[in-house]
Parts: C-alpha cells; sequence; structure tokens
C-alpha cells in the first residue's frame, strides 16, 4: 500500500503534527522512523495517505511544524520527495 512517511525530529514533535492533521482531517499514525531513512537517532514519522499530502503540509505549514524530510513509501520502497 502506498503511503506518505512525513519525518519528525522527536516523538513531541511527531505527536504536535498528529494533532494539527486530526484537527484539518487527515488521519495518520506514528512510529520510529525506519533507520535506513535518516540519521537522526530519535526521529518519528507520521504516516499518512498519499491521498492526503496537500491538505496535510497545508495544515502543518499553518501551524508553523515543518517536516525534517518526506518520503513516498511506493513498491517496497521509500523515495524521498520534495514538495
Amino acid at each position: 500500500m502506498e503511503h506518505y512517511l512525513i519525518l519528525a525530529r522527536s516523538v513531541t514533535y511527531a505527536q504536535r503534527m498528529q494533532k494539527v492533521l486530526s484537527r484539518a482531517g487527515v488521519r495518520c499514525q506514528i512510529f520510529r522512523a525506519p533507520r535506513d531513512l535518516t540519521n537522526l537517532g530519535c526521529a518519528y514519522a507520521v504516516r499518512i495517505a498519499t491521498s492526503d499530502l496537500t491538505a496535510a503540509l497545508t495544515a502543518l505549514h499553518a501551524a508553523s511544524l515543518d517536516p525534517v524530510q518526506i518520503f513516498l513509501y511506493q513498491r517496497g520502497l521509500y523515495q524521498e520527495v520534495h514538495p
């Protein structure tokens, strides 16, 4: 299943992102970022559906919560995307 991972620098930052996204009607899930995607030791990721990327980025920008990186998961691989 295709999805986006929005990387946050900490669990607290990811929780803030989740709160903002939920208020914007974007379903999401928080978990530890895969180690091969980041060199940050405590990075967390917020997973969203591919159809929700624009709404998610708009909501996060309005709340001044900028992602560290964004990855698209497709066919078993992660690819970094630049919004």
